[in-house]
């Protein structure tokens, strides 16, 4: 028998569908989106928030069965938990959460940006990158990176019932790229795409700046396709 035979087929992907989904920041427009995307899918959603209140009252807007909770309740009761905060709350947060983030399959899409009069550039974090300063900070948790070049106004525009773009998937368990990949095909139109080790998150993450570029002058809201896969 060929190692051919033999080699997993890369799009032989888990059922996700049972899972619970945890969003921390899933009070801003890209957390907000991909909770309702993927609730609008099917799965359980919970958004968490600093403050309960605000996340209850995003879940609300969103319905679909979305629940809302402070960022440490809805870390403890998710199986995977996405994070989406801004960068400058980033550390902060994941190091308050290290307790219940212990053993999660975490998904972080961060990007780390600055903005001047030129516009947006990457930042680099002295980790080399958001997943890798996560991975640093949650060394009990399976830390992954995805969906950072999502729009967040295609996300939340509910009369769109696809998102046409491909998801890159980095993390160093393949068991736990595969999840996050399967999660990606959940939303109608994404799809999954094993993009490597967390130490090659730092060009993924940067490449946000060159979209909202890309956005900005084309009027657009540009995602991305990588072709002959």
């Amino acid at each position: 028998m060929t190692a051919s035979t033999t080699s997993k087929d890369p799009w032989d992907l888990p059922d996700v569908s049972g899972l619970v989904v945890g969003v921390l920041g899933g009070t801003g427009d890209q957390g907000r989106g991909l909770a309702y995307r993927l609730a609008r899918a099917g799965q359980k959603v919970i958004i968490g928030s600093r403050a309960a209140e605000r996340a209850e009252s995003a879940a609300t807007g969103i319905g679909l069965g979305v629940e809302g909770a402070d960022n440490a309740e809805c870390a403890r009761r998710s199986d995977i938990v996405i994070v989406a905060v801004p960068w400058d709350g980033h550390a902060r947060t994941l190091e308050s959460l290290r307790e219940e983030l212990r053993g999660k399959l975490v998904i972080d899409c961060v990007n780390p940006l600055g903005f001047d009069k030129k516009g947006a550039y990457a930042l680099k974090p002295e980790e080399g990158s958001a997943a890798e300063q996560a991975a640093a900070l949650l060394p009990d948790s399976r830390v992954t990176a995805a969906f950072h070049h999502l729009s967040a106004v295609l996300l939340q525009d509910a009369t769109i019932d696809a998102i046409d773009t491909d998801v890159m998937v980095l993390g160093e368990s393949r068991a736990d790229t595969d999840l996050v990949q399967a999660l990606a095909a959940r939303i109608p139109g994404m799809r999954g795409v094993f993009a490597g080790r967390l130490r090659n998150a730092h060009q993924v993450e940067s490449l946000v700046a060159n979209l909202i570029s890309v956005n900005r002058r084309y009027k657009a809201h540009a995602g991305l396709r990588v072709t002959d896969v």
